[in-house]
């Protein structure tokens, strides 16, 4: 056994199954762990590319394995978790905010690997790991709040299917990698005042609360830095 190609691919196929144990988990009523496992889902995939880097055995294969994997735990996942905690009472409007974000989920997958060669430096749309745990650590964090999320009315499925058009946005969102998009003041003010906010009003449950805060930050940061560079005059060259 090639143990180089193996690692990495290990790695690509513990996202898929923490995904599952996620649809499970919420398949039997526990949501938290449904939360839980999509977090974990997220540390795996996170795992696989730089075991593959490190290896280097980078390969068409597997990025196509960890396509098919990111659907299932950061797009299929949370519409589920999503709808069992929330949507189903919601009628018709709840099933279209689930379908829609998982249906933009995988939009965005394919536009991703469509633009990979091109698209360099910052990540055109929220990215579907990130947009997928905003949704199921907000979950998490209403669970240990014990807040009940019919009292935010039709924001609910409103915000389901915000999260889901982000994905398939032109918003760039920074890499973080260096060389890619400037990164403003003003930007970096917005997020840490939603941080800051965010933990504070859940503190009471410390750690879904930074979760949910971390990637509500990351979700807010790029429309605000995207809209800062769009008025920006442009530097004539």
């Amino acid at each position: 056994m090639n143990y180089r190609r193996f690692l990495p691919n290990l790695c690509t196929a513990m996202n898929l199954v923490f995904g599952m144990c996620s649809i499970l988990s919420t398949a039997e009523g526990r949501l938290d762990r449904g939360a839980i496992f999509i977090l974990l889902a997220l540390v795996a995939d996170g795992l696989d590319g730089r075991t593959a880097r490190f290896f280097g055995v980078s390969s068409e294969f597997g990025k196509e394995m960890d396509s098919l994997c990111d659907l299932g735990s950061f797009g299929i996942a949370p519409a589920l978790l999503a709808w069992t905690f929330a949507l189903h009472s919601y009628g018709y409007a709840g099933a279209a905010a689930a379908i829609f974000f998982a249906v933009c989920g995988m939009w965005r997958l394919a536009r991703f690997n469509v633009n990979a060669a091109v698209v360099h430096g910052y990540f055109m749309g929220l990215a579907i790991p990130a947009g997928g745990n905003l949704i199921a650590m907000t979950v998490w964090l209403l669970l240990s709040l014990g807040v009940d999320p019919h009292t935010f009315g039709i924001a609910v499925p409103i915000v389901v299917a915000v999260v889901g058009y982000l994905m398939v946005s032109c918003i760039h969102y920074p890499d973080f990698k260096g060389g890619g998009e400037k990164i403003y003041l003003g930007a970096k003010t917005a997020a840490l005042v939603v941080f800051a906010g965010m933990i504070y009003l859940g503190h009471a449950a410390a750690l879904p609360a930074a979760f949910a805060a971390l990637f509500a930050t990351y979700a807010i940061f790029g429309i605000v830095n995207h809209a800062i560079a769009a008025v920006m005059p442009k530097k004539e060259g």
